[in-house]
Formats: C-alpha cells, structure tokens, sequence
C-alpha cells in the first residue's frame, strides 16, 4: 500500500484579509498530478480541513468539488478527519453522500469504536490496511465535567480518556488483522490525530488547544500503530525522532515564520504489514511571499531584491516588514509605498522592534493587529507586581477561558 499523508488545509482562510482560495485551487491540481504519479492507493487527511466552523460557500465547493475529482482519479481510499477549526456538523453533513464514493469523513467523536476503524481496499476491493481513524477529541467527547476538580486533575482526567480511546480502537484494528492474518492476508495498521504531542515546533498560526486541560500529549501514550498520520501542528516534522509518527504539515503557509519550513506531504510505502519507507514530497510554493526585517536602508535592498518575474496577472508580492529603528515613524506606510514604487507588491503586516516596554499606551505606536490575544493579556499582566505562581495561574486561566469561547463559538454551529 502507499498512503499519502496531508492535513491542515484550511479552506476558507483569510490571510490578512486575503483569499487563500487561488492557492488552494493550485495546490490540489498538483495533489491530484502527484496521487497519479506516485500510484497513491490511499489518502489521509489528517484534520482542519476548514479554517473556521462555517466555512464560506467558496470554500465548501471547492472541497466538494475536490472530491468528485478524487472519485475519478486512481486513488482506491480517501479518509478525512476533523480537526479542532472544523465543524462536525458540517463535515457530516454530507458524510453519508461521499461514503458512496468510498470517501470516508470522521468528523468527530462515533458513537462505537468499530465506526472508526475502517479497512482499507484497492481498487479489486482486496483490503490493503486497517485505519483507526482518531479525530480532534473535544473533552465533552470523553468525559463527563465535574464541579471543583482541580486543573491538573483535569489534565490528567483528559490524558487518561484520550488514550483510552486510542487504545479502544487499535484493540479493534488489532483483532481485524488477526483475523485477516488467519486468511493469509498480513495488513499495517495506521492511526490518525489531531492534537499536539509533547516536543513539536508549534508555528504563529496553530491555535492552542486543551489549554488548561492538556497542553501536549506523550508520544509513548499512541498506538504502537505501523505509521501514524498527525495534523494540527503546520510544520512537518517527525515525532519523537521516530519514523512512522509525523505531522505532515499544512500544505501552504498559514503565517509568515512558515516560510522557512519546505511545505510537504508523506509518502508512505507499506510492504504488506510493515512500514517500508516514508519519503516527504516537497509541494511548490503557489504565493510568493517573504518576511523582511531591518532599517529603512536595508528593507530598500531587500524589497529591490525580490524576484517577481513568477507572478501571473493580477498576483501581488506578499510581505510582513518588521522596521527595526527606535524612532517612531509616524509616515511609515507612506515609506514603505515609496520603497515599492508601483510593483507588484503588496504589505500585508507591518512590526515595529524596539526595547521591550510592557505598557500598552498608544505611544509605543504598536497596533492590536499586531499582537496574539495572549500577547495583550501578557503585556497588560506585566505591568503587574505578581509573583510567578500566581501569574502561571492567571495565563492558564485566561487561555482556558479564550479556548473555552472558541469551542462554544463552535457549538453554535453544530
């Protein structure tokens, strides 16, 4: 079997208050190429299919539009799994209409674990794989809330449930290959997740969850599954030095300090039961863009640099200028518009650094755009004679609140 490994498409983004939508038009013509040229049987996407839990129209047909194409195309398996930006309401809701086309959609939390174990065939409808198919598990998908428990209490509670519901469907999977084995069919078994694991490069983009209920969880609590397909974390990488966990990463840069990570997706070859090999294909860049950082001088030779002879019509060059000058430039847009000088070059976001001040008074000249909602609540609590415990609690607190609005946002939807 060859699995392709994706996730963290994010359809819908705006970026900036920029589509992102010609780049996903781009991104899944060359997915579709590679599926042909690398004979994929079966492709994983590992969660955060949206960017939000009502997804514009556009972005709704172009994933729809996806899947008549993967219908069409060579690919024996496509499975989907909602990640922690996608609703399970949406994705289900035509769940049933794609299974016909062999296309599978885990939203959420099933109700059984053999639900969520789904085996995999070729085109002969002969199985090639078990899939445990694991999505963003919400703690109210696990766990029953309990007045005055504790927040480690809490972290330890959810820890335990996310595992048990791991191990519930390996402990299916393993008994199907069993199964299987005793007809002389030896088959791999993948697992999939959406969550962060302890030790992985986070990036800008990637929102926090199970803040103050579990921050990461440990590698050595998944599956001891053949390859394991992660999402959520936009940068690619391997979990626990390991080959078979990886997050495959988001296909396009969802903010600028990705841009210095090569995009991918995973191929992994399967010889019958046993993972053979995993090999990263690099997906080509589909929107130039570039983070420039210095004095007035040295953006002017950087933006003077940039190579724009890759655009086509009507693209623009995206930037995110970080100035580094303690004077406060009040005509700095103004500048930055001269240094451009009518090219095909756009500036998306613009930073000021400076020595740290924890005041946010407007003389510091820096916007709210520029800061995480966690920055502002750490700013505003420096100014504050704290000591370190006390302070831990309070961001703990304060980013458990800001999770806690997003998934009730989400509810709203379901």
């Amino acid at each position: 079997m060859r699995l392709l490994h994706t996730s963290d498409w994010h359809l819908g983004q705006s970026f900036m208050s920029k589509s992102r939508e010609r780049e996903h038009r781009a991104f899944f013509t060359w997915l579709l190429t590679t599926i042909e040229q690398q004979s994929v049987d079966t492709l994983v996407v590992a969660g955060d299919i949206f960017d939000t839990a009502t997804p514009p129209s556009y972005a709704r047909k172009l994933y729809l539009q996806l899947m008549v194409q993967l219908e069409q195309s060579t690919v024996s398996n496509v499975v989907f799994i909602g990640g922690n930006h996608d609703s399970v309401a949406v994705l289900h809701e035509s769940r049933e209409l794609l299974a016909c086309l062999n296309i599978h959609v885990v939203g959420g939390v099933l109700s059984s674990p053999e639900e969520q174990v789904i085996t995999l065939s070729d085109r002969d409808q002969q199985p090639i794989g078990l899939l445990c198919a694991v999505p963003f598990i919400r703690p109210r998908d696990v766990l029953l809330a309990h007045s005055g428990e504790s927040a480690e209490h809490k972290k330890q509670a959810l820890m335990t449930a996310i595992a048990a519901h791991y191990e519930s469907l390996f402990s299916v999977a393993q008994q199907r290959q069993a199964e299987w084995r005793e007809q002389g069919v030896a088959l791999p078994i993948i697992a999939t997740g959406h969550l962060t694991v302890m030790g992985v490069q986070l990036s800008e983009s990637v929102r926090e969850i199970y803040i103050g209920s579990l921050e990461a969880f440990p590698a050595k609590l998944l599956p001891e599954a053949d390859y394991i397909a992660l999402g959520h974390i936009h940068r690619a990488q391997k979990v626990a030095k390991t080959e078979h966990i990886r997050y495959s990463g988001s296909p396009i840069p969802l903010s600028f300090d990705e841009l210095n990570a090569q995009k991918v997706v995973h191929l992994a070859a399967f010889d019958e039961d046993r993972l053979g090999s995993v090999v990263s294909l690099p997906i080509p860049c589909f929107q130039p863009m570039a983070a420039l950082s210095g004095d007035l001088q040295a953006l002017q030779t950087s933006i003077d640099a940039l190579d724009l002879a890759d655009l086509v019509q009507g693209q623009n060059y995206w930037l995110e200028v970080e100035v580094c000058d303690e004077e406060y430039l009040a005509d700095l847009p103004q500048r930055l518009e001269q240094m451009i000088d009518g090219r095909a070059i756009e500036v998306l976001r613009t930073k000021r650094r400076r020595q740290f001040q924890p005041s946010l008074s407007a003389s510091e000249g820096q916007s709210l755009n520029e800061l995480s909602v966690y920055e502002v609540f750490d700013r505003r609590l420096a100014e504050e004679s704290l000591d370190d415990a006390l302070s831990g609690e309070l961001k703990m607190l304060y980013r458990q609140l800001v999770s806690e609005l997003h998934d009730e946002q989400q509810g709203e939807t379901r």
